[in-house]
């Protein structure tokens, strides 16, 4: 089993100062908040030939844990090797609702390592400004990518 931990805080400048505008600690046990996330869904390689099919709101690949003793939450994005959708591995691709122009993102993750494994916190433009593929004609800024080897 391979886990991915992950808070996610988000801000936007207003004025002269820092002002939190968007925030999820995954401070609960269950399924992920729908409210702030969507899941990719499908295993067609996503441009890498990724051998993971990526489910959507299931929590064996993606949920929300309370560290055992504490208030505090995480979210756990977890590969397993499990045949699904032809593909032989199954795992979780989540993207925030929530969209931003400007700001400071932070997180705090703790990844797997491991020959095969390649965790990524990314984002992405939502539109097509600058050429007629998505990605990637169009950017990606890397906030933390692994690649396992």
């Amino acid at each position: 089993m391979f886990r991915v931990i992950l808070l996610i805080l988000c801000y936007a400048l207003c004025e002269s100062a820092w002002v939190r505008v968007w925030e999820d600690n995954f401070d609960w046990d269950g399924g992920v908040d729908r409210s702030k996330w969507d899941f990719d869904d499908g295993g067609g390689g996503w441009g890498n030939n990724e051998e993971q099919y990526y489910t959507t709101d299931r929590r064996e690949n993606a949920r929300c844990e309370k560290f055992p003793g504490s208030a505090n939450g995480r979210l756990i994005i977890e590969a397993r090797k499990e045949g699904w959708g032809n593909r032989r591995f199954t795992s979780a691709r989540l993207k925030s609702k929530a969209k931003w122009t400007y700001g400071r993102l932070q997180v705090r993750a703790k990844i797997p390592t491991g020959r095969g494994l390649w965790p990524a916190i990314w984002m992405l433009p939502e539109s097509q400004s600058y050429g007629s593929q998505y990605w990637p004609d169009n950017g990606e800024i890397d906030v933390m990518e692994q690649v396992g080897y």
